[in-house]
C-alpha cells in the first residue's frame, strides 16, 4: 500500500487516529507527519495524507485530552541558535488534519523524545546532541511556553567515540506522575527528576540516577504496569537491564540484564525502542542490524524476562514501534527500508504475527494514537 499525500483527508470513523513521525530529507523523501486510520480488529491502515510539512518530526507526544499533538523537530539549529524545536498542534479529528499552534526552542540541539504528563499542564523533551532533559508549561490554548527547566547533564562513558559527552535520548513518566526518568547514552545512566506539572518544571531527584554496566549506552525504557520494576534498553550492548523500582522514591535496585539477540548472532546491531504489554507479561524490544523485534516473557515472581522470539520488524532498521490502544497490535516503523509494518500479537504467548502488507512511507520512526 503506497502512501499518497494528495489523498483526500476523509473521515473513517471505525478507526483509530494515528499519526506516524518521520525523518525528512536529506534522509528521505518524507516532508514531515502523516495521518492514518488503524483498524484495531484487523490491523489495516488507511493512508489520510501528509498532514504538517515540518523537518524531522521524529517523535509525538498526543495530550490526554486527544486535542492537541507535540512533536520534536530533531534539528541542531532554531533561529540561528544551538537548538532543536517543539511544536503544538491543534487535531480534527475527523479529518486527521493539524493545525500548528506555536513552536518553541528545544533548549538544545538534537531533541529525540517527547511526552505529555498526565495532567496534560507539562511536555517533557530529550536532548540528545546537546545532552539535556528539558520541559515546557502546556497552556491553556493548547501551545507550548518556553522552556520552564533546561538540565545539562555533566560527565561521560569508557566508548569515547559515543560516551564523550552525555546524550539524553528518552523520557518516561511514573503512573502516579511522581517521576520523570530518561536514559542518558553518554553516561550508561537512568536519570530520575521529580515533575511540577503546575510549574511546567522538572528537578533532580535524591537518588538523582541508576546506573548500568559501563559502555552499555542506556536508550529507552519501560515501567511495569504495577510499577515495581523498570526495563532499560541499553542501544550499544543490546541489553535490557531489569530494575527493581520503588515508585514513592524513584529509586532503582539493578537485579538482572538479558540480551536482546538470538545466542547465535555474530553481526552488529543496535536497540532501539522498549515497550511493556499492559498486563506485564510481555516485554518487547527492537533490534538495528539483525532488524527484529525481541519478544520476551516475564517472569511472574521475579520479573525477570526470558527471550522467546526474534521476529523480522518487516525491513531494515526498526528505530521505533508501539503497541496500539486496543494491545492488539504492534506497529513498526523501518526507517531504512522506508516503510512500517503490522504485527499480531498472541496475547497467551506474547509472539508476533506479520498482518496485512507493509506500508510505504519515508523514514517512518513512531506512531501516536488519539484516543
Amino acid at each position: 500500500m503506497k502512501l499518497l499525500a494528495s489523498l483526500a483527508l476523509t473521515p473513517l470513523l471505525s478507526a483509530q487516529l494515528m499519526y506516524v513521525g518521520t525523518y525528512t530529507e536529506p534522509q528521505s523523501n518524507s516532508k514531515g507527519i502523516y495521518a492514518y486510520r488503524f483498524d484495531a480488529k484487523t490491523g489495516k491502515v488507511t493512508p489520510l495524507g501528509l498532514v504538517s510539512e515540518t523537518p524531522n518530526p521524529t517523535f509525538l507526544a498526543v495530550h490526554p485530552n486527544g486535542k492537541y499533538l507535540y512533536a520534536i523537530n530533531e534539528v541542531d539549529t532554531y533561529h540561528g541558535a544551538k537548538a532543536g524545536s517543539v511544536t503544538a498542534y491543534a487535531i480534527d479529528k475527523a479529518s486527521g488534519k493539524l493545525t500548528e499552534l506555536n513552536q518553541v526552542s528545544s533548549g538544545n540541539s538534537g531533541p529525540c523524545h517527547i511526552v505529555v504528563d498526565a495532567t496534560g499542564k507539562e511536555v517533557l523533551v530529550a536532548n540528545y546532541s546537546g545532552g539535556s532533559f528539558a520541559s515546557f508549561p502546556v497552556l491553556a490554548d493548547g501551545k507550548l511556553g518556553e522552556a520552564a527547566s533546561v538540565i545539562k547533564l555533566t560527565g561521560s562513558g569508557p566508548d569515547k567515540s559515543r560516551q564523550a559527552q552525555p546524550h539524553a535520548h528518552s523520557v518516561v513518566l511514573t503512573k502516579n506522575n511522581k517521576f520523570m526518568m530518561g536514559g542518558d547514552l553518554g553516561t550508561d545512566r537512568v536519570m530520575i527528576f521529580q515533575l511540577d506539572p503546575a510549574a511546567g518544571k522538572i528537578t533532580p531527584n535524591t537518588p538523582p540516577s541508576a546506573s548500568v554496566k559501563p559502555g552499555s549506552g542506556p536508550r529507552h525504557l519501560a515501567i511495569a504496569p504495577d510499577q515495581k520494576h523498570v526495563y532499560v534498553l541499553s542501544e550499544m550492548a543490546s541489553t535490557v537491564t531489569i530494575f527493581e523500582f520503588d515508585a514513592n522514591t524513584g529509586a532503582m535496585k539493578d537485579i538482572g540484564v538479558v540480551s536482546t539477540l538470538p545466542e547465535d548472532f555474530k553481526g552488529k546491531s543496535t536497540t532501539a525502542e522498549i515497550e511493556i504489554d499492559a498486563k506485564g507479561q510481555h516485554v518487547y524490544a527492537s533490534n538495528r542490524g539483525h532488524d527484529s523485534i525481541a519478544v520476551f516473557d516475564v517472569d511472574p515472581k521475579t520479573a525477570l524476562l526470558k527471550l522467546v522470539q526474534n521476529v523480522s520488524s518487516g525491513g531494515s532498521t526498526p528505530r521505533a514501534f508501539v503497541i496500539d490502544p486496543s494491545g492488539n497490535f504492534i506497529v513498526a516503523g523501518n526507517q531504512k527500508t522506508n516503510n512500517f509494518s503490522v504485527l499480531k500479537i498472541d496475547h497467551a504467548t506474547g509472539k508476533l504475527t506479520p498482518v496485512g502488507d507493509k506500508v510505504e512511507l519515508g523514514a517512518p520512526v513512531t506512531f501516536a494514537f488519539v484516543k
